[in-house]
């Protein structure tokens, strides 16, 4: 008789355990409290597998051997209290695949930079040659690769959510980026539980594995070095004197790893900022581990192209360079795009404030930015906090009018940030839309180079 795998949540996560069950030969029951997206709906017919929506049916789960339940669903909840009183097993889409995977992981998690770090990391692998996956909250999830593919390198962003769920889960390389407080109503408003959470990424590392973390940040730099882990540890820093084998000294990121020695200056990357300089050390680091020559190391960082949304250029129109950071909707991700230009800025924010404290960001607006363009519903705190800072402040509801009043006032030379620091709810379906919108609004007043010339 078949074992009984029940899939709580059939989002990305949950439909890709699904498909993975159904392929190691388990009977498989899927059921999501709300409405399932028609492209999992038509897959779990596809693939005959059983499946409800808009709620749970008590006595089809609670049947099970095993219960995979998706990350955003929290362990507090009544159904999930149910499971585990009747001793189930309760586990993550990412446990499970982890459990049929035969090759070897990379691991990304932190608040902030996962993805940027995860996406340059594959291509570093991927550009060299390496047969590697992309997976995770970047990508398809783990489950659906394992499913329908063989890998000898999986690079995976996780997030603490995800890791909640582990039990054997090792990578074979980790990298933690930063923890800031984040998600903490699933944490009991405890960040020493958070903190718990991002360093379940350690707990099962072996000495063959490879722990790599930004040293110098205020939380999970002190907790890596006190942790206890068999994994070899591999600090990245930006103290210039620093000793630690990825540190930037200044001028160029440095790496030493043993007998090889190299150095790689920012602008022989695609990334700008130094929080890229953190993302990509920790990336070359995790390469360089996976055994990509430093040859293959130098060619991959030339070709990378970052998700968009994330400091993304879009175009260039009479000299003025306009950039796409609508991904930035809280304040520290604000601060991290400031600091990747030199100015002169015409700064792009607005919309759904979530409490911002924008004093942190003060100084860097008042030295950068000349003209502060609010693209929100109600601007009046933007106004009110920036009114002394910037020498123009203007308002508008709608992207076309922004990219027109942004001509007005840049002049050649001048970067046009959107930097929202916002989210985009109030009149917009999303960042993603957001960003769009104002990518199309910029590309369609982009004269081309040269007629008929090559695409």
């Amino acid at each position: 008789m078949k074992e009984r795998v029940v899939i709580l949540g059939a989002g990305e996560s949950g439909t890709g355990a699904a498909l993975l069950a159904r392929e190691k030969g388990y009977e498989v029951f899927v059921s999501d409290a709300g409405q399932l997206k028609d492209k999992y709906r038509d897959e779990l017919v596809a693939a005959q597998i059983e499946f409800e929506e808009g709620g749970h049916t008590e006595a089809k789960i609670l049947n099970a051997k095993l219960v995979i339940k998706s990350p955003g669903i929290p362990d507090k909840t009544d159904m999930v209290k149910k499971i585990r009183a009747k001793k189930i097993e309760v586990i993550d889409e990412l446990e499970f695949a982890f459990r049929y995977l035969k090759g070897k992981v990379i691991a990304i998690t932190g608040t902030n930079g996962k993805t940027t770090t995860t996406l340059l990391t594959y291509h570093l692998l991927k550009s060299a040659g390496l047969n590697v996956a992309l997976a995770g909250n970047v990508g398809e999830s783990l489950a659906r690769k394992v499913a329908f593919g063989n890998y000898d390198w999986y690079v995976v962003e996780i997030s603490s959510f995800q890791l909640d769920g582990t039990v054997k889960f090792k990578p074979h390389i980790g990298i933690l980026l930063n923890i800031t407080p984040d998600h903490l109503d699933r944490y009991e408003y405890s960040m020493a539980n958070y903190i718990n959470s991002k360093f379940r990424l350690v707990k099962n590392f072996g000495p063959k594995d490879y722990f790599i973390y930004y040293a110098e940040d205020a939380v999970s730099g002190p907790e890596a070095r006190i942790r206890t882990t068999e994994a070899y540890r591999v600090e990245v820093s930006m103290q210039h004197n620093s000793i630690a084998p990825a540190h930037f000294d200044g001028k160029k990121m440095v790496f030493n790893f043993g007998s090889k020695k190299f150095r790689v200056a920012q602008a022989e990357t695609t990334l700008k900022g130094p929080h890229n300089l953190i993302n990509t050390m920790c990336a070359v680091s995790a390469a360089y581990l996976a055994k990509v020559s430093e040859a293959k190391i130098r060619e991959g960082l030339k070709t990378f192209r970052n998700a968009p949304h994330r400091l993304e250029p879009v175009g260039t129109i009479g000299g003025v360079e306009f950039v796409n950071d609508s991904k930035a909707t809280n304040v520290d991700s604000v601060i991290y795009a400031l600091g990747s230009f030199d100015g002169p800025l015409v700064w792009i924010a607005g919309g759904i404030d979530k409490g911002n404290d924008y004093s942190v960001i003060a100084e860097a607006v008042k030295s950068k930015v000349h003209t502060l363009i609010c693209l929100g519903k109600d601007n009046q705190k933007l106004k009110d906090f920036f009114g002394d800072k910037v020498t123009t402040i203007l308002e508008t509801q709608d992207v076309k009018d922004l990219v027109a009043k942004s001509l007005q006032v840049a002049k050649p030379g001048d970067v046009v940030l959107l930097s929202p620091a916002c989210a985009s709810f109030d009149l917009f379906k999303n960042y993603e839309d957001r960003g769009n919108q104002f990518r199309a609004a910029v590309q369609a007043l982009v004269k081309p180079e040269t007629e008929g010339g090559q695409s």
